[in-house]
């Protein structure tokens, strides 16, 4: 401890200073060994650190794949049509005479490679100063059933009524074979041979007898609007072959729309042996609008 007096210093010398000092100094030890270990104790070492991450990969095997329902299969089999076809035709006086014709025919047919069909109805009426002198209708129909591109067998049956010519009703049917000596796209010519069986009300008498048949077909197409056709068949009574029938038909088709056409046709009928008074040969030339569907 050091004392300023007036003019002089004086120094004192005191135990308890330095003990003060000792205790300093160890304080000061004593904070900085604190300080230093808390220091150590607040640091923190860590190793090993992992990182881990998860991905949910998802692999699918012998994966099926569902397709739709498919359409339904429609076999590729050819379609053989029924082609039809109706004709009308009329013809009508007034003044110094007074006549009517009308005439109406209906066909179908239907080929395949192994069949044929043909169905057809016919009539006509016809007056003069009322007085009928045309009335006759009637109907045929024939199946063919083909062994070959040109050979094949039938089974024909008509029914025929004219009351102008005394016939009530006259049946036939039977069967046969036909060849085609010409089958072309646009030409075919056939012939056909066969037995029968007619039955008939002629003049007021009934009749049965047992025939034979000879027939030829052909048809032509000059191309998708004209077609040339022409028909005839005998039909002679076997045991009396000066008793027979001959029916000839030779017409032409031409086309005006698809669906609409005109129609010319000569049809012409022959009984060697016709009712008692009646003429023995029937003919007819139509002209007729076709309607085909």
């Amino acid at each position: 401890m050091t004392l300023a007096l007036p003019g002089k210093m004086l120094f004192i010398h005191c135990p308890l200073m330095k003990t003060t000092k000792s205790i300093i100094v160890a304080a000061v030890v004593l904070a900085a060994g604190l300080l230093h270990s808390q220091a150590q104790s607040d640091v923190t070492t860590i190793t090993n650190v992992v990182t881990v991450l998860q991905t949910n990969v998802v692999t699918v095997t012998n994966v099926v794949t569902v397709p739709p329902p498919a359409a339904p299969v429609v076999d590729a089999i050819p379609k053989y049509p029924w082609e039809s076809s109706i004709t009308a035709g009329l013809t009508l006086t007034r003044g110094n005479s007074h006549t009517l014709l009308y005439s109406a025919t209906f066909l179908t047919t239907k080929k395949t490679p192994d069949n044929e069909y043909s169905i057809g109805a016919d009539g006509a009426y016809g007056s003069q100063d009322s007085v009928d002198n045309v009335n006759n209708y009637g109907g045929f129909a024939q199946w063919n059933h083909l062994f070959s591109e040109r050979l094949y067998s039938y089974v024909r049956g008509d029914a025929r009524r004219d009351l102008i010519a005394d016939v009530d009703y006259r049946f036939n049917i039977g069967p046969g074979a036909g060849y085609y000596l010409i089958k072309q796209t646009n030409t075919t010519f056939a012939v056909e041979a066969g037995a029968g069986y007619q039955y008939q009300h002629l003049g007021g008498n009934y009749d049965s007898f047992m025939t034979v048949r000879g027939a030829e077909r052909f048809e032509h197409k000059f191309n998708d609007r004209a077609r040339l056709w022409q028909n005839a068949e005998i039909l002679p009574q076997v045991d009396k072959l000066d008793n027979y029938i001959v029916n000839f038909e030779i017409g032409i088709d031409t086309s005006i729309t698809k669906s609409f056409g005109l129609r010319t046709y000569v049809d012409d009928s022959y009984a060697s042996q016709p009712a008692a008074g009646r003429e023995k040969n029937d003919f007819k030339l139509v002209s007729a609008l076709i309607y085909k569907f």
